[in-house]
């Protein structure tokens, strides 16, 4: 298996911002976004559910992604179990603009400390 997953598609939609509080009192945002492309059987669409998790990276991922909008995805999968049940989760950690992996000028410009690969 590779060290990286990466899926190529188009954002389907883009979940409400969640917002909440940890056991410990801190502040968390979590987001939720699809992405479709045509890996499914035959062709077919597949949608892929991706959640980003952090204030600063919601924030990013919202400034420079839209429904329609062509990307590159990359992940990790996690497993969480609670209660003697199982949670699978893919985990977005990078999300570019599908044509070159790098961010535009207008990203670039807006934040000078992105250079060839920051996340969102």
């Amino acid at each position: 298996m590779s060290d990286e997953l990466k899926i190529t598609g188009t954002i389907k939609s883009i979940g409400a911002t969640q917002e909440g509080t940890s056991k410990a009192g801190k502040p968390w945002k979590k987001l939720s976004f699809q992405v479709a492309n045509n890996s499914g059987y035959e062709g077919k669409e597949a949608i892929f559910s991706f959640d980003i998790f952090g204030e600063e990276k919601v924030e990013k991922f919202l400034k420079h992604n839209k429904q329609g909008s062509d990307v590159d995805v990359k992940f990790n999968i996690e497993c969480r179990e609670w209660e003697g049940k199982y949670f699978t989760n893919l985990a977005a950690w990078s999300v570019f603009k599908a044509d070159d992996g790098k961010p535009t000028e207008a990203e670039a410009e807006a934040d000078p400390a992105i250079e060839e690969e920051v996340p969102f």
